[in-house]
C-alpha cells in the first residue's frame, strides 16, 4: 500500500501540474463550456433532475463518477428529467462523461463511486426497464453508465456480501448486486469502500480520503478508523440504521482547495435517543473546513446539522436536488447562517421546484442558483475556483452564470 501524501508533497504535486497547464481562462455566459485544460480540476454535479450524479476529472485527466441516480419517481413529486424523457437518466449521465471527458483524451471512467443503494443514486427499475445485452441486468442509473464507457474500477459501501446490515430484497438493490456479480465473472475491478485510506480513489495530483462509511470514521490520524454503530444484532429492528447512515464520506484536495461530499449521510439522532446514528457529524468534524461542500441527503431535514455546517464552513454550498421536498428550509436556513460561520457563501442547487421556491421563498432568493449543471472549475495548482452553472435543457452545456473567482 502506497503511503498517504503528505500535505507538501500534495502542493508540491499541484504546482508541478499548475506549471506545466496553459494559463486558465474564463467561460463566457451563453457560450459552451470551456473544455477541460491539463492542471485544472473540474467537479461537475450533473443535473438530470432525477438523482444523484457526479464527473471529477483530475488535474492530469483522471476521472471519479461519484453516483448515478435514475429515480422512478414521477413529477411533480419529482422535477422533470433534463435534458428531456427520450432517454433514460443514466444514459444522459453517461454521455455527459464522455463529453467532458474527450478532452483528456480518455475513453474510460477511472472509477466510479456508488455511495449508498437508494435509487437516486444507482437507479431504479420496474416492468419496463431494459434489459442489458447479455440479459444479465436491467438497464438504469450505474449500468446505463457502465453500457456507454468503460469503468476501470468500481467502488461501493458493502462490496462483496451486500448484508450489512441485513441482506438486500429490494429490486433496485438486486439489479445493482446482478451486474456487480456479472462485472466479476468478465474480470472487471470491485472493491469494497476502504475507509481511512487516501489511495483507493486516484486522481494524481490531488488526495481522495476516504472519511465514512457503514458507521465507521476515520480518525484523522494515518488510515485508523472508529466504529460509531453498537452491535448490529443488539439493536431493536426500528433503531437498525437506515442505507442514507451508511453512506460514504470523502474529501477531495488540490493544493490549497478542498472539497467535501457524502452522499445521503445523515447527523438525525432521534432528538439525540440515538447519538451514534450521527455519522456526519464525526465525517465533517475530521474533513475540517473546506472550500466547496456538498448537502448531504439533498439538504433534507436529517441531514447537514449545525455542527456539519461548523465544521466545513464552506465558500459554495451545492444542494443535488431533484425532489419537490429538496432542500428543507431548516438545512437552507442553517447553511446561510451568519451565527454557525461568520463570512460570505454561495449556495447552489441542480434544481428547484415551483412548490420549493415558493414554500421556501425568503431563502430560496438568497440562492446564487436554482437550476442546471454545477461545474466546480479549479484553478491550474488548485489556488482558486470558481462555480460555473450551465444549461441542462439540452446537451450543449451553454454557460448560464458564474461565479467570481474565490482564493482557495
Amino acid at each position: 500500500m502506497m503511503s498517504p501524501l503528505t500535505r507538501r508533497g500534495l502542493l508540491l504535486g499541484a504546482a508541478a501540474l499548475g506549471a506545466a497547464a496553459p494559463p486558465s481562462s474564463d467561460d463566457v455566459v451563453g457560450q459552451p463550456l470551456r473544455p477541460w485544460r491539463r492542471g485544472g480540476l473540474d467537479i461537475h454535479h450533473i443535473a438530470t433532475g432525477k438523482g444523484d450524479s457526479t464527473l471529477i476529472i483530475g488535474p492530469d485527466g483522471s476521472s471519479l463518477m461519484i453516483d448515478a441516480g435514475a429515480t422512478a419517481t414521477p413529477p411533480p413529486a419529482s422535477l422533470d428529467i433534463r435534458p428531456g424523457p427520450e432517454r433514460r437518466p443514466g444514459e444522459w449521465i453517461g454521455r455527459y462523461a464522455r463529453r467532458h471527458l474527450a478532452a483528456t483524451g480518455r475513453k474510460a471512467l477511472g472509477a466510479l463511486l456508488v455511495t449508498h443503494l437508494h435509487p437516486d443514486h444507482i437507479g431504479d427499475v420496474g416492468p419496463d426497464t431494459p434489459l442489458s445485452p447479455n440479459g444479465a441486468y436491467k438497464l438504469t442509473g450505474v449500468t446505463d453508465v457502465a453500457a456507454q464507457l468503460p469503468i476501470d474500477l468500481l467502488v461501493d459501501r458493502d462490496f462483496p456480501d451486500y448484508a450489512f446490515p441485513k441482506p438486500w430484497s429490494a429490486p433496485f438493490a438486486t439489479n445493482y448486486v446482478a451486474f456487480v456479480r456479472d462485472r466479476i465473472r468478465a474480470g472487471g475491478k470491485v472493491q469494497r469502500f476502504r475507509v481511512g485510506v487516501a489511495d483507493q480513489l486516484v486522481l494524481a495530483g490531488a488526495e481522495i480520503r476516504n472519511l465514512a462509511a457503514n458507521g465507521e470514521v476515520w480518525t484523522g490520524q494515518g488510515e485508523t478508523t472508529r466504529r460509531l454503530f453498537p452491535p448490529i444484532e443488539s439493536l431493536p429492528a426500528g433503531d437498525v440504521p437506515d442505507e442514507n447512515a451508511l453512506s460514504t464520506a470523502l474529501r477531495l484536495r488540490y493544493g490549497a482547495f478542498s472539497y467535501f461530499a457524502a452522499g445521503d449521510l445523515t447527523s438525525h439522532s432521534f432528538d439525540g435517543a440515538l447519538p451514534w446514528r450521527d455519522v456526519e457529524t464525526p465525517a465533517a468534524q475530521v474533513a475540517g473546513q473546506v472550500d466547496v461542500a456538498v448537502a448531504a441527503h439533498h439538504g433534507m431535514f436529517d441531514a447537514t446539522g449545525p455542527d456539519v455546517v461548523r465544521a466545513l464552513k464552506p465558500r459554495a454550498w451545492i444542494i443535488p436536488s431533484w425532489h419537490v421536498a429538496h432542500p428543507s428550509s431548516d438545512v437552507l436556513e442553517r447553511i446561510l447562517s451568519q451565527r454557525l460561520y461568520p463570512g460570505p457563501r454561495e449556495v447552489f442547487a441542480t434544481g428547484l421546484s415551483p412548490a420549493n421556491e415558493l414554500a421556501h421563498k425568503w431563502l430560496t432568493d438568497k440562492m446564487a442558483s436554482r437550476d442546471g449543471h454545477l461545474v466546480v472549475r479549479v484553478a491550474p495548482g488548485g489556488s482558486s475556483f470558481r462555480v460555473v452553472v450551465t444549461d441542462n435543457r439540452d446537451e450543449g452545456d451553454r454557460v448560464v452564470s458564474q461565479s467570481a473567482v474565490w482564493p482557495a
